[in-house]
This record gives C-alpha cells, structure tokens and sequence, in this order.
C-alpha cells in the first residue's frame, strides 16, 4: 500500500507539473499581457473591452494579473529558468500606475502578495547562485511602489480601508467609484495584515504593518462582546455591523485566516489570543459537526441560513494548523461527499448536500484543506481525494486553451472564465499534496501561504526593529528561533485518532454526518415553523393545506396584505417579461439558477407582492426533507418587502395541477391553517390576510405536464399526502407534511 501511495503520488506530481506548465503557458500565449485567460475564445481578459461582470471585474487591473500571480508557483515546481524570464516580463512590461479602480482586498493578496513571494523566491535563488545573479530587488521596489498606491485607502477614522482604490488617483470621488463606499466586508478588511507586514519588514517602512494593524485593532474591538464573534459587513466609518451574520465562509473566512497566520509569521502573541478566543466561539456557535453554519452575532443559537458556501472549505486546513485535527477530518469528509456527488464543490449547498448555487469557479480551498490533512496524517485517503479533484478537473473542466470555471455543476456547462487564482493556488496545492521531498526546490515549511498561496518566510519574524510598531502583549522572538514554526505535523494531537485509509470510514462518516444533519434540521424546525399555503377554491375550499418552508427575509405573513401570477422567465433570475400579469400577484417560480433573495428583487420589481418558489427536484417532499428555510444572498436583504414561501416538488406540483384543471384558483398564504370553520372569512380578504387569485388562463399554456381533472382527482385519492377523509366535506382541513 506504500509503494502505492508512493507511486500514485510521484505520478500525480509529475501531470500535474506538465499540466501547470501547459496551463501557463497557454495564458501566455493566448492572453499575455492581459490579466486572465479566457480559456473558451482562447484570447486574454482585458477590462473594459469585455462586458462587464460588475465586482467581479475589479481584480482585474491591467497588471498582468495571472503572470504576477504565478510567479512563486513557477519556483515551486523547480521551472527557475521560466521563473527567470517571467520576472523580466513583469520588470519590463507591468504598469501600476494605470487610471482603473480596483478591489484593494483583491489587489493586495493577488498582486501585492504575488510580486513578495516572487521576490521571496528570487532571493532565495541568488543567494544559491542559482539564477536571478543579476536581480536587486526589483520586485519588491515595484511591491512598496503599489503598497504606496494602495494606503489612500485606509484614510477612514476607523482604519478600516475603502474596499476600491484608483491606481493613479487613489481615492477621489463618486466619478471614480472610491471614497462613497460606506460598507466593507470583514474579509475585505482583515486580510492585508501578512503582505503590509511583509512589505515593511522586507523594506523597513513601518507604515504599511502599522495601517495594517489599526485595521485588524478595530475589527477585533467591534466583535460582539457576548459572543466573540464577527459579522460579514461592516460600516468602514461608524463600525456598526451592516451584515450581523457570521461564519467562516464568505465574507468572513481570511480574517480569521490571517489572525492565526499574523502571529505564525509575525510571532505577536496578541494575534494568537484573539485568534483562540474566536475560535472557541466559532465551535461552540458555528461549528455543527461536520456542519458550519452561518449564526447571528446577537444570537448565536439562531441560524441565519440553512446552507454552506465553497469558501468556508479552507476552514478544515486552518484547523490542521490550529492543531485541532478531529473535527477538520469530520468537516473535510463531508466536503468530500459534496464533491463527489457533484463533480466540483458547488459555490453553495444545503445541508443535505444538494445545490443551492450551481457556480465552481475553480476554488482551491478544498484542495488547500486536503493538502493540510495529509501533511498532518500521512493517510493515504487524502491523496485519494485530490485524485477525485484532478480527475474532475481533466474530465469536465479542462477545454483547448486551459481550464473552464464550471458555469453549472449539474449541467456541466463552462464559463469564459479562468481566475488566476486557479493557477496561483488550486494547482499549486494539488501539487503540493502528491509532490514528493526531493520532488520541491525548498522546504515550504520555511514559509508560511497567505490566502493566496503566497510564500512569505518565516524568517521574517526576525526583522522587528524599533521603528516598527508593537504592542504591549506582543513577543520578540530571539534571533536563534527563526524555526519556531515547527512541522505541520507536530502539531497534531498525537491523542487523536487517525482517519481510516478505507472506504469503510468513509461509509462510517456519512452515517454519521446524517444523524448531524438530522439533529441539526430538527432544531431548525424548532426555531422557524413551517408555513402554509392553502387552496381554498372550488373544489378543494380549504381542505388542500401545504406544507411550505419560510424565507429568512421579507414580510412577516401575519402582517402582510398578500396578492397571485407564474413569472416569465419560470426561474425568476432575470427581469420578468410577463410583469402585466404579475403586478399585484403571488409571482410562481422555479428553484434554481439564482439566489432567493435575486428572485425576490426580481418579481418585486415587476410589481408582485408575494412569491411562491417550487422546488426543481423531483420527488422531493416536506414528508422526507428537512424543513427549507431560504436564505439571503449575504448582504443586506432590507430591501426585499415582500414574502416569500418555498414548496417542495410534490407540493407544488399539486398546486400546478390545480391550476391545470380550474380557471380561477384561489389560494391563502399563511402562518398557519385556518379550520373550516372559519372558511368564510378566507375567502373575503381583510387586512393582514388577501385571497390570492391565479388566473388560469393566463397560466395553462405554460403548464404542459399536467393532468387532466379525472386524473388529478384520482392522484388526490391515492396521494401519500392525502388523508381519504379530505374528501369528506365535514372534515376539517388536512395539513400536507
């Protein structure tokens, strides 16, 4: 099993080398100078010449993006001589000075960090003799000449930066789109603490780590004091928290990131502490093993949403750094089953493993986890799981002129996109995983990777001087330990146990992520109750009660005024066609394709006043799934002012077929069943309650999968959902659950 492990891993190594090389080579070809490749038309990505992807877009800086943000991978695989020239091509052709407004997070873990591990690695040359004789720091003048370009930004009372910056101008007005922005996300914020450091312990310019500093000071003094943690978006100005979710995924992730790295690399101890104190809340709030859910910082016991984004599966790596290996197993095995049921980690997923936003866009943070975990365990599994991600990548992503992001994970549909983070970071761990010692020009555990994949050393915590800021709980490391980072692996507790190498493990860690999830869907049907929707025309006058999940944004039902109509297009992602028929209506639509909170902006621009979204898995049930509580988009969802009810396949399917058979279906959106009694006051509108009507004829022509009366008649009498008894007028109301 050994010279197995071994051989799967030297081969792997070894494609992945020329994959790497072929990979960069094509971006170099098709796309130099531009800043990506776009891998479909096989030309470069130049902003401005393309249409527009809105933030997307601001990473991109006409800086030669890619090539800057693969230098070090270059080393890494011991291709010095390309090395060599692409640094050349960067000293003689990339411009920072350029009239464009970029992400300064972007910017800053992308560039910033990629010319400081390329002049890592170039140090690290010359000083073998190796290649590079002729460099004097020409990387790191051009990496203080953009930190410089980069420091407008943090002109705020609080410190917190500006999330965009002008190159040349730096920060001006509302006709450059920097200096109105009132919100930045903790992410956007927290993040720049390893390369500003790095850039002033390399130069001795104490003003990049002390800005640095002062943003990561007044993130930690605006944590929620009860719960220590953190939210997702906050004001750059006043520190009130705009987003009050908080997890480890999007928004928030390389905060807590950088916290343990800062003081890994920097040797502050004040970073390590808070750094634990996070920690332990985000386990004894967040993490639901293998689950990590998003809470609220004022109320920790309350989840804000019922799925997990891609983002949070670098989470199990920082805990292999943090030493705590069990649950990081748990959390990993479960990402693992998300990717082979799906090909690729999806951009977000349900608790149940099903896909929530269909988007991979190449991530490498799952990856990234995978390499940490076998460095901490030895266990082959692991190399077993990044073959499953090599083996995908090949098979679905890779196209002619490199690799595609994944438009849909379901369909297996591309998109003309190829991050540069695909190449600075995703191959660059999968690399790393099957790379054997004398496979690397260097020992990476001299180092430490910012959330780039960047390599900064650790020799750099030596290079405090009096002139750079510190604080009173802060330590000086003496000069004899520059090591003090000892091997990834000695850092596991030697206590816990060892994943197994089998497939029956991980049968073993599905049993048990199912009983999680189970208790986890349980004590979220505690918290927000089911809805329901009730068709209360002839024939059916209330009896037809379905069950339907709630949204954790919009009206509250027992407050709202309701009104009925099916949305064109079906899945509500783009503005309606059909907004005559939806204005002042219950809008229908499809799951799918979009967030729900876009849905809702949507048929709310058309002029619906409420919506129904019907689930596009079939056979799915409230009977067999865990109550769905749709969830915002992660930002602020105040604007969306109407309700918003989910119905499983099955349940909506009944509804359609209604609407199949009858002109005018009436239906009541509510927070409960009404009893039959009361069966005459529902259908005269009042108001917190309005009778929704739904024109069939509006509709039929849509509905090409229905029935016909009789059957529809005869599917209610046989329906798993349907007691026999609600054929029997002098029953009360049956609830569908």
């Amino acid at each position: 099993a050994l010279l197995l492990s071994c051989s799967l891993s030297r081969s792997l190594s070894r494609a992945l080398s020329l994959s790497l090389s072929l990979a960069l080579s094509l971006s170099q070809d098709h796309a130099y100078p531009a800043d990506e490749l776009m891998p479909l038309t096989c030309r470069g990505r130049v902003r401005g010449l393309e249409p527009s992807r809105g933030d997307v877009d601001d990473a991109l800086g006409k800086f030669s993006l890619t090539l800057i943000d693969t230098l070090d991978t270059l080393v890494l695989l011991n291709k010095t001589a390309e090395f060599e020239e692409a640094v050349k091509r960067v000293l003689k052709d990339v411009r920072l000075d350029n009239d464009i407004v970029v992400s300064v997070f972007e910017t800053n873990i992308r560039v910033l960090g990629g010319l400081l591990g390329g002049h890592s690695m170039a140090v690290m040359l010359k000083e073998r003799g190796e290649r590079m004789l002729w460099y004097q720091d020409e990387l790191l003048h051009m990496a203080k000449d953009l930190g410089i370009r980069l420091l407008p930004a943090f002109n705020t009372s609080s410190g917190l930066p500006y999330p965009r910056v002008n190159l040349r101008h730096g920060v001006q007005g509302p006709e450059t789109r920097t200096g109105t922005e009132t919100d930045t996300c903790t992410a956007c914020a927290g993040t720049i603490i390893l390369e500003f450091a790095a850039l002033s312990r390399f130069t001795g310019d104490p003003v990049f780590e002390a800005h640095a500093r002062r943003a990561m000071d007044f993130l930690w003094e605006k944590r929620q004091r009860n719960s220590n943690l953190v939210g997702k978006t906050i004001n750059i100005h006043s520190g009130e928290w705009v987003c009050r979710d908080s997890g480890v995924g999007a928004g928030i992730d390389s905060y807590y990131e950088y916290l343990l790295k800062a003081y890994i690399l920097l040797g502050d101890d004040q970073f390590l502490q808070r750094f634990n104190i996070h920690y332990a809340s985000i386990m004894k709030y967040i993490s639901q093993p293998p689950l990590l859910l998003d809470v609220h910082i004022h109320k920790p016991l309350l989840p804000a949403r019922t799925w997990m984004d891609s983002l949070l599966a670098f989470f199990p790596g920082l805990q292999v750094l943090k030493g705590d290996i069990r649950p990081a197993i748990e959390t990993h095995e479960m990402l693992y089953q998300v990717t082979k049921k799906h090909n690729f980690l999806p951009e977000a997923f349900t608790t149940d493993f099903r896909v929530h936003w269909a988007q991979h866009p190449l991530r490498p943070e799952f990856a990234e986890s995978t390499y940490f975990l076998y460095k901490a365990t030895r266990d082959p599994y692991y190399l077993e799981a990044g073959r499953t991600v090599l083996e995908n990548l090949n098979r679905f992503a890779r196209v002619p002129c490199g690799f595609a992001a994944m438009k849909d994970v379901r369909t297996g549909s591309h998109e003309d996109r190829m991050d540069s983070f695909f190449l600075a970071e995703t191959f660059k761990y999968l690399f790393l995983l099957f790379a054997e010692e004398d496979d690397l020009p260097f020992d990476v555990e001299d180092y430490v990777f910012t959330t780039e994949a960047h390599l900064l050393p650790l020799s750099l915590s030596m290079a405090l001087r009096s002139d750079l800021p510190t604080t009173d709980n802060s330590t000086v490391l003496p000069s004899n330990d520059a090591n003090f980072m000892e091997p990834i692996r000695s850092a596991v507790d030697k206590s816990c146990p060892r994943p197994a190498v089998s497939a029956v493990a991980a049968e073993d860690g599905m049993r048990f992520m199912q009983e999680m999830m189970e208790l986890s869907s349980q004590q979220q049907k505690e918290q927000l109750p089911p809805r329901a929707v009730q068709i209360i025309s002839h024939p059916f006058f209330g009896r037809v009660v379905l069950t339907a999940g709630p949204a954790q944004f919009g009206m509250d039902l027992s407050k709202s005024n309701l009104g009925v109509s099916r949305s064109k297009p079906y899945t509500g992602c783009s503005e309606l066609s059909n907004a005559e028929f939806v204005a002042g209506r219950i809008a229908l639509l499809q799951r799918g394709q979009c967030m729900f909170a876009e849905k809702a902006r949507n048929i709310q621009k058309a002029g619906a006043i409420g919506g129904i979204v019907i689930d596009d898995n079939e056979g799915s049930s409230s009977d067999t799934a865990p109550l769905f509580q749709m969830a915002g988009d992660g930002r602020s969802t105040d604007d969306v002012t109407l309700p918003l009810l989910f119905l499983f396949h099955k349940e909506g399917n009944i509804l359609l077929e209604a609407l199949k058979e009858h002109r005018e279906v009436e239906v009541l959106l509510s927070e409960k069943a009404r009893d039959r009694g009361e069966e005459t006051d529902m259908r005269r509108p009042n108001a917190t309650e309005q009778v929704l009507k739904l024109d069939l004829k509006k509709l039929a022509k849509d509905l090409d999968t229905l029935v016909d009366l009789e059957t529809f008649q005869e599917y209610l009498k046989s329906s798993i959902f349907i007691s026999p008894q609600v054929l029997d007028p002098s029953n009360l109301p049956i609830c569908l659950n």
